[in-house]
C-alpha cells in the first residue's frame, strides 16, 4: 500500500522529532544511538525525493493541520523553493551526521546523545519552515529552530559557550519578536491574509510607505539572514563543535533566514511591489555593505572559523541582494545560491574540524605547511575555496552570474562593483590558506595579529611526511562535499530547473 503525498509530507515533518524519543532511548549504546539517527536521515531523504517527484509531476500537495482563528491557519504546501531547501538540507543531514560521528568522537565530547536529538529537532524544524504555506506557521518554526540550535551552540558548557549561546538567542529573539512578528501581524491587518502566493498579497493600490516600512520590518526581523548590524549572533555562534558549525550555521539556521527573505520578497511581496517601494534601494546598499565589510573583517580573522564565520555574514548578502532586486535573474541567482553556498560553506566547516581534531590547530598561522600532513582535506578546502569565490569548475560559478546578471539588468552597477569586488576578497581571505597549506616557504606569511616564526617551519617541513587525515567517517563527509561543489557546476540542470520555477510555483 503506497503512502499519499499528503501524508509523506506530513512525516517529512514528524520523522525527525518523533525519532528523538528514540534517540534517547538508545542514548546508553552510542552504536545504537548513531544507527537510529543515520537510518532517520536516509528516511528523510527518500521521503523529500518522493516529495520533489510529485511536484516534478505537477501535482499539488497541501496538508492543514489547525485553524487557530480565522484565517489563521498551521498547513503545508510544496512549491519550488521549500522543495530546494527541503532536499539540500535533509540531504547534508545525512552527510553532516557521518562527519559527527567521527569528529565527536575524536575529540570525545560529552553529552553526545542531546547533540544528536537537538539535531533532529532543528532538521524537524526545518522541513515545517521550508513546507509552509504562510507566515504564521513559517514564523511557529522558525523559532522553532531557534530554541532547538541554542543547546547545540552552548555545548560545551563552557563560560565562552554559554556567553555566545546568550548572544545568539539574544539577537535572533530579539528581531524575531521586535521587528518580524510586528511586520506579521501588520501585514495580517493590511492584506487580510498570510497565505504565500505568487505575485504577492497586497492589494494593487497599497499604501507604498506603510508596504515600504513592512519590508524593512521583515528585512530587520529575519535576523538569520545576518544582515548587519543584526549579524553578530553567527561568529557568536562558533564556540559550537564544527558538526553544529558546519549545518546549523553554514546550511540549516543561515539558509532558513535568507530562504525566508526570499519567501517574503517573492509571496508576500510580489516582484511588481517590490521594485517601487521606497526603502528597496536603501536595503539593497545595506546588504551590499554587509557583502563588503563582512568580507573585510574576514580578511583580518585569524582563527579559522571566525574567518569562515565573516565569509557567511558576506555570502548572505548575496541572497538577499538578489531577492531584493526584483528579477527573474535575481530570484534564480539567489535560489541557486542557497544550494551552492551551502555545498561550499560545509567543506570549509569539515575541513576546519578536521584540522582541529586531528592536528589541533585552529589559528591559520599555525597552518603552514599541513597540506603534506592533510592532503585530501586541503585539496577539499581549495575546491570549496573556489565554489565560494564563484569560478568554474565550481558550482559558485552559476549563482553569481545570474546574481551578476540581475545587477546589470536593474542597473545597479552599484552593486555590481560590490559583487565583484566581495569575490576579490573572497580569493583574499581564503586560498592564502591552502596555498600556505602546500607551499610553506614561498611567501611570508603573516596575518593581521600574527606571523610564523622559522621554528614552527622547521617544525611542519619534519613532519611533512606524516599523513594523518580526519578519521574516516569525517573524511568521508568531506569528499562527499567537496564532489557536491564539482557536480553542481558540471549538472546544474535539476537545480536550476527549480530555481527558475520559484517565480511560477510549479515545475
Amino acid at each position: 500500500m503506497s503512502l499519499s503525498l499528503e501524508v509523506i509530507l506530513q512525516l517529512a515533518i514528524l520523522l525527525p522529532l518523533v525519532s528523538t524519543f528514540v534517540i534517547v532511548a538508545t542514548g546508553k549504546s552510542p552504536n545504537l544511538r548513531e544507527s537510529v539517527t543515520i537510518t532517520t536521515c536516509v528516511l528523510l531523504i527518500f521521503l523529500v525525493v518522493n516529495l520533489y517527484q510529485g511536484l516534478s509531476a505537477g501535482k499539488s500537495i497541501s496538508v492543514f493541520w489547525w485553524e487557530l482563528l480565522p484565517g489563521l491557519t498551521i498547513s503545508f504546501d510544496i512549491e519550488p523553493l521549500g522543495m530546494l531547501f527541503a532536499l539540500i538540507a535533509s540531504f547534508l543531514w545525512l552527510v553532516t551526521t557521518c562527519y559527527a560521528i567521527g569528529y565527536m568522537r575524536s575529540h570525545q565530547e560529552k553529552n553526545q546523545t542531546r547533540f544528536y536529538v537537538c539535531f533532529a529537532v532543528a532538521i524537524g524544524a526545518v522541513m515545517g519552515l521550508a513546507f509552509s504555506a504562510n507566515l504564521f506557521t513559517l514564523f511557529i518554526f522558525y523559532e522553532v529552530l531557534t530554541l532547538s540550535t541554542y543547546p547545540l551552540v552552548t555545548h560545551a558548557g563552557t563560560e565562552k559557550a554559554k556567553k555566545g549561546g546568550r548572544t545568539y538567542l539574544g539577537i535572533l529573539l530579539t528581531t524575531s519578536i521586535v521587528f518580524f512578528l510586528l511586520a506579521i501581524v501588520s501585514t495580517w491587518f493590511v492584506a487580510g491574509t498570510l497565505d504565500f502566493k505568487i505575485g504577492g498579497i497586497f492589494a494593487d493600490d497599497v499604501d507604498k510607505v506603510i508596504a515600504g516600512t513592512l519590508l524593512a520590518l521583515f528585512i530587520f526581523g529575519i535576523g538569520k539572514a545576518a544582515i548587519m548590524p543584526f549579524h553578530r549572533w553567527l561568529p557568536a555562534a562558533m564556540v559550537a563543535p564544527t558538526p553544529v558549525s558546519s549545518l546549523l550555521h553554514a546550511v540549516a539556521v543561515v539558509k532558513a533566514g535568507v530562504f525566508t527573505v526570499l519567501k517574503v520578497c517573492v509571496f508576500i511581496f510580489g516582484l511588481d511591489l517590490l521594485a517601487v517601494l521606497p526603502t528597496t534601494q536603501f536595503l539593497l546598499y545595506l546588504a551590499g555593505a554587509s557583502v563588503l565589510l563582512a568580507s573585510l573583517i574576514a580578511m583580518r580573522q585569524d582563527n579559522l572559523k571566525a574567518r569562515l564565520a565573516y565569509s557567511t555574514v558576506s555570502q548572505l548578502g548575496y541572497v538577499t541582494i538578489g531577492a531584493l532586486l526584483a528579477t527573474s535573474s535575481g530570484v534564480i541567482g539567489s535560489s541557486m545560491h542557497i544550494a551552492m553556498h551551502a555545498f561550499g560553506k560545509i567543506t570549509l566547516f569539515f575541513c576546519a574540524g578536521a584540522i582541529l581534531v586531528t592536528l589541533h590547530k585552529s589559528k591559520i598561522s599555525d597552518m603552514r605547511g599541513i597540506g603534506r600532513q592533510m592532503p585530501l582535506t586541503m585539496i577539499a578546502f581549495f575546491i570549496a575555496s573556489l565554489s565560494i569565490i564563484g569560478v568554474p569548475p565550481t558550482g559558485g560559478t552559476w549563482s553569481k552570474w545570474y546574481l551578476m546578471m540581475g545587477t546589470i539588468e536593474t542597473e545597479q552597477f552599484v552593486l555590481m562593483v560590490i559583487l565583484m569586488l566581495s569575490s576579490l576578497l573572497n580569493i583574499a581571505y581564503l586560498l592564502p590558506i591552502p596555498f600556505h597549506a602546500f607551499f610553506p616557504n614561498l611567501i611570508s606569511f603573516k596575518t593581521s595579529n600574527t606571523s610564523l616564526d622559522t621554528t614552527e617551519i622547521s617544525e611542519n617541513k619534519a613532519s611533512s611526511f606524516d599523513i594523518k587525515e580526519a578519521p574516516l567517517p569525517s573524511l568521508i563527509a568531506i569528499v562527499v562535499t567537496t564532489l557536491g561543489c564539482l557536480t553542481l557546476f558540471i549538472y546544474p540542470q535539476p537545480l536550476f530547473e527549480l530555481a527558475s520555477a520559484v517565480l511560477t510555483g510549479r515545475e
